[in-house]
């Protein structure tokens, strides 16, 4: 199935989306949003790096800066971080170089690495749409996580690419839909910066609705 550029979804959207549904849907269909510390935190950190298309020459590194991606096949778009142009005899040809390179994404995190596969997913979605638009394979990508100060190696196989294709399928079913899914709240509720949108608490509580349907099967 090929998307239309009027159904992609954004790549940076996927890691709300694993890390909670409901925050994704309040965020991207909802168009609700609230700022707090960590996403300040997350904007400074890539305002720093997204510096449109930049190009930077190191040896046989090409280094582009904040480029534009898209997979019609996905039906996604969004921005690379930095994507690195390595010169390597068995990668592709790039305009105005006579050398051959792979390409690696890479992409910058305020934090530190995470329990969930949210920075996989996003980082293997960039390679994809990469792959898609440069007819090419990629293996690995990398992540940045300031807090650390540490560059990860994220190798990318055939069970990541598997989850990703599932999760896209299920983001581009709600969006469709218009859908806003209720979810199991716990102690990563407290640092959303939608609490107070997405009201947490009150999901935990039985509905009049829900009660009376019960009382009734009594």
């Amino acid at each position: 199935m090929a998307y239309s550029e009027d159904d992609f979804l954004m790549i940076s959207g996927i890691q709300h989306f694993v890390f909670c549904r409901r925050q994704w849907a309040l965020i991207h269909i909802e168009q609700q949003w609230t700022e707090n510390v960590l996403t300040v935190e997350g904007q400074d950190l890539h305002k720093k790096v997204d510096q449109p298309l930049i190009r930077e020459k190191r040896g046989g590194r090409l280094i582009v800066r904040a480029m534009p991606v898209q997979s019609y096949a996905l039906g996604i778009t969004g921005i690379c971080d930095v994507v690195e142009f390595v010169q390597d005899p068995d990668g592709i040809p790039l305009k105005q170089s006579s050398e051959r390179y792979k390409a690696y994404p890479v992409e910058y995190k305020r934090g530190k690495p995470k329990w969930d596969t949210s920075d996989v997913m996003q980082l293997l979605a960039q390679a994809m749409c990469l792959e898609e638009m440069l007819v090419c394979e990629i293996t690995e990508g990398f992540v940045y996580y300031n807090e650390t100060k540490h560059r990860e190696k994220i190798c990318f196989t055939q069970e990541h690419r598997e989850q990703l294709t599932s999760i896209l399928t299920e983001m581009h079913q709600y969006y469709t839909r218009r859908y806003t899914p209720k979810v199991k709240t716990g102690k990563f509720c407290l640092n959303c910066s939608l609490k107070d949108e997405c009201l947490p608490v009150l999901m935990n509580k039985q509905s009049v609705k829900s009660y009376i349907e019960g009382a009734l099967k009594k």
